[in-house]
């Protein structure tokens, strides 16, 4: 049985209906332990037998934009689902503001998560509610404002991402990019404290994967949020986060700002960040000398 709804009156922090332009990448140095807001101390991870984390640590700071990357597999999902309390780590703590997040009780945690936006991989939007309704849902769930003040915020988080002129458009009549801005939209809707992104640029021309990139950088700062893009893509993440932590096998290989992990000589970080066919990961799975094994196949 769920915990009913805590009745709450979000602070309004978007007050501007056009957000200010902002730079694509604040260079925000990393915070002492103190001002994270995120802090995941020594936690490994396992489905049934199968280990999916280990011994991870990192930090977060507030109003930063961190993104976490690394091949696919790697535990990066898992690990926001961690951070946002569906998941318990099989050893050590996960916190957020201070407070551990499996040491919660049911309506702290569910609390907490009224706290968090999450934008999933390709938006999820509800098919069967417009635009509109699909931001207006948390608020109706959550808070008891009266209508009149829901149209305006509604209004307000769709012109904050360019689609209040599609507030009355249905999902099925959205390209793939509008779709996305607007699940961020219903995303900021309670103006969240710290926001997850899953592969928000996934299945984007690059007209919208650049949209959405500044969108995040811009709502995060303007709402005075701290977020967490998990990606592939590199490029685009490099140039709009403060911090990567990159992952390899359920731990964390390297860590750094845009431009430390652009320079690094280590040869997965290199290959991982520059795109390359072979390397540290090299292009041909292990296999006996070709020409031995082309010989060994005559003679068979």
């Amino acid at each position: 049985m769920l915990a009913s709804p805590v009745r709450v009156h979000p602070v309004t922090r978007l007050v501007e209906c056009d957000l200010p332009e902002f730079g694509r990448h604040h260079s925000v140095p990393t915070t002492p332990a103190a001002d994270n807001l995120v802090e995941v101390e020594n936690v490994s991870f396992a489905y049934a037998r199968r280990p999916v984390l280990k011994d991870v640590n990192l930090g977060i700071g507030r109003g930063q934009v961190v993104a976490i990357m690394g091949l696919s597999g790697c535990g990066k999902t898992t690990l926001l689902r961690l951070i946002g309390g569906s998941l318990r780590p099989t050893q050590g703590e996960v916190r957020v503001g201070g407070k551990s997040v499996a040491g919660l009780n049911h309506e702290d945690r569910y609390a907490l998560r009224r706290r968090m936006g999450m934008l999933f991989q390709f938006g999820a939007l509800f098919t069967d509610m417009s635009c509109y309704e699909n931001v207006a849902f948390q608020m109706r769930e959550h808070t008891d404002m009266p209508q009149e003040l829901i149209d305006d915020l509604v209004l307000m988080k769709l012109q904050a991402v360019g689609l209040r002129g599609a507030h009355q458009l249905m999902p099925s009549e959205l390209s793939g990019g509008m779709a996305r801005r607007v699940a961020l939209a219903r995303t900021i809707a309670l103006d969240p404290m710290l926001i997850m992104y899953d592969e928000p640029f996934t299945g984007l021309d690059p007209v919208s994967m650049g949209v959405i990139g500044q969108l995040i950088r811009r709502l995060n700062d303007a709402l005075g949020a701290t977020s967490i893009i998990v990606t592939h893509d590199v490029a685009e993440a490099l140039e709009l986060v403060d911090y990567v932590y990159l992952m390899s096998e359920g731990a964390i290989l390297a860590q750094g700002t845009p431009d430390e992990l652009r320079a690094s000589a280590e040869p997965f970080v290199h290959q991982f960040v520059y795109g390359e066919t072979d390397g540290h990961l090299p292009f041909h799975y292990p296999a006996e000398d070709y020409a031995t094994d082309l010989r060994a196949r005559e003679h068979a």
